[in-house]
Order: C-alpha cells, then sequence, then structure tokens
C-alpha cells in the first residue's frame, strides 16, 4: 500500500521544537508523508523575547492552485495555529478544494490557554475558527478553547477544578461540541485535576459518539512549547494509519509524559520545547 499524504497546516519555527518541526517528525516515523503548507516562518517560537516572523497569508493560495493542477490529493489534513481571519478563509477554501468523503481533517482550535485568549485573538477570528471546526472530523481544543467554542464562561467553570465532578462537567461541555459543530470526535487536552496536595493529573478527555473517557497522566514540570502539537500530530498520524480511537490517545500521552519527564530532569527552558526526538521510536 502507499504511503498515505497529510497536508500539515501550521507556522514553522526555527526554535522552539512546535508547529511544523513537531508535526513533520512525528508523521514521518509513523509512517505518513507530510506535506507542509507554512502559514508563517519565524526565526523562533513567539515564547522568546525575541523573533522575527514573516507572514505567509498571501502565499497560501498557490499551495492550492499548485497542489490542483498536479493532480495532488491528500489523504488527511491537519490544521493548527492561524493568525488571523483571512488566513482561516484561506484553509477553509483549500479544505473544500482537497477534501473527499476519505479525507481525515483534524482541527486544532488554537485560540487561547490558561482562561486567556491569545494576544491575536478576536471576535471575528472566533467565528471564524468555529467555522473551521464545524468542516473537522477531529479537533483538539484545551480546556480554554472548548469553553470559547462552547460559549461558556471559563472562570466559573474552573471553580470546580477540585470537585470529585470537575471532569464530568467537561464531559458535558465535549458532548456539546459533537452536536453543536457535528464533528466525529472531540478530545479536550491538557485539563488539571488535583487529586491530593501532592498529586496532579492531566486528563485528556475524548468524545465520540456513544464513548466519553479519559487518559491521564501525572502532571510532570510545567507548560512546555509544543506538546499539544506533539499530541495532535500523533493522534492525526495514529487515526490516518488505523489505529483505534483509544490506542492512539494512550500513546500520544505516553510518549509526551516519557519526553517530559526527561525534559524535565534536565532542566531545559518550557521555550525550548520538551527532548521527544529519542523516544520517537515508541511511534513507530
Amino acid at each position: 500500500m502507499m504511503t498515505k499524504k497529510a497536508v500539515l497546516i501550521n507556522d514553522l519555527s526555527g526554535l522552539g521544537k512546535c508547529s511544523l518541526t513537531a508535526a513533520i517528525s512525528v508523521l514521518s516515523v509513523m509512517g505518513i508523508q507530510a506535506c507542509p503548507m507554512p502559514t508563517a516562518v519565524l526565526t523562533s517560537q513567539t515564547g522568546f523575547e525575541s523573533f522575527y516572523c514573516n507572514d505567509c497569508t498571501d502565499k497560501l493560495d498557490y499551495y492550492t492552485s499548485e497542489w490542483k493542477k498536479l493532480g495532488f490529493q491528500p489523504d488527511g489534513i491537519y490544521t493548527g495555529f492561524l493568525s488571523s481571519e483571512k488566513q482561516v478563509d484561506k484553509i477553509l477554501s483549500f479544505i473544500d478544494s482537497f477534501e473527499t468523503d476519505d479525507t481525515l481533517v483534524l482541527v486544532d482550535p488554537v485560540l487561547g490557554d490558561g482562561g486567556r485568549t491569545y494576544s491575536l485573538y478576536t471576535e471575528t477570528l472566533g467565528k471564524k475558527m468555529k467555522k473551521l471546526v464545524s468542516v473537522a472530523d477531529v479537533i483538539t481544543p484545551n480546556l480554554t478553547e472548548c469553553c470559547i467554542l462552547c460559549d461558556t464562561d471559563y472562570s466559573e467553570l474552573i471553580k470546580n477544578a477540585d470537585s470529585s465532578d470537575f471532569l464530568d462537567m467537561v464531559a458535558e461541555l465535549a458532548k456539546k461540541l459533537l452536536k453543536l459543530y457535528k464533528v466525529k470526535t472531540v478530545i479536550v487536552t491538557g485539563i488539571e485535576h488535583k487529586i491530593s496536595d501532592e498529586v496532579t493529573k492531566i486528563n485528556n478527555l475524548i468524545a465520540a459518539d456513544d464513548e466519553v473517557f479519559c487518559v491521564s497522566c501525572e502532571k510532570t514540570g510545567g507548560s512546555y512549547s509544543g506538546t499539544g502539537d506533539l499530541f495532535a500530530s500523533v493522534v492525526f498520524s495514529g487515526l490516518l494509519r488505523g489505529d483505534s480511537l483509544k490506542d492512539t490517545v494512550n500513546l500520544a500521552v505516553k510518549f509526551i509524559q516519557t519526553s517530559l519527564c526527561e525534559t524535565v530532569k534536565l532542566g531545559i527552558h518550557r521555550n525550548e520545547g520538551i527532548e521527544f526526538e529519542k523516544h520517537l521510536k515508541m511511534l513507530l
């Protein structure tokens, strides 16, 4: 069987082990041909104190027109960080041009984290992202993004973070997303839930059809560049190569947790990303 091809729509950062740098590595080792479509090229990811960004918005239409000429047909399309309403419109047009009934579309709706929207967020961008989510098969929002997509007050929800029924509350939001946007699978990532004074769990809650389950691990270190990109890339690749949803989420969590443990042990700064390269063999 020929190697499956997947379009990766994200930025390319020279430093920070995130976005396309992370995704291309994961797809390649998992047996998927990565076809990058950079939305911007940066010297480093934006968490660094200084960086240069070359925006590629006006170049995106060339990918649609040139790939159409070549008769290119991707098996999957994965979208990550999009910086403007204009970019979302162009990606919607791209998906409309290339998607078939057999194309797996994963949207990581990058809008905010920790209860706050990112600096480039606007209400219009939020509305456009909702439209993009509606054409996806799989979405991977964090809790902040889940609340934005559901028009739910994050600050009210997070007041219940230490309660025993907190994950049930998040599950209801995930099921609401399934109905609102008609997607097949919702994975709410990175949900912190304190178990005791010593232990905090990181939960990934999956809702698909009539199935809702969590894949969890103990919290290790803080927030690192690229972990969300790595998670989404493993899930996307696993589903493309035919792995079950539960198996691929478990694999993603185990891979990132193993890489995080080494990162913390080595004292690497969060902006540098995690030590995932030597653990890529776990994904074979």
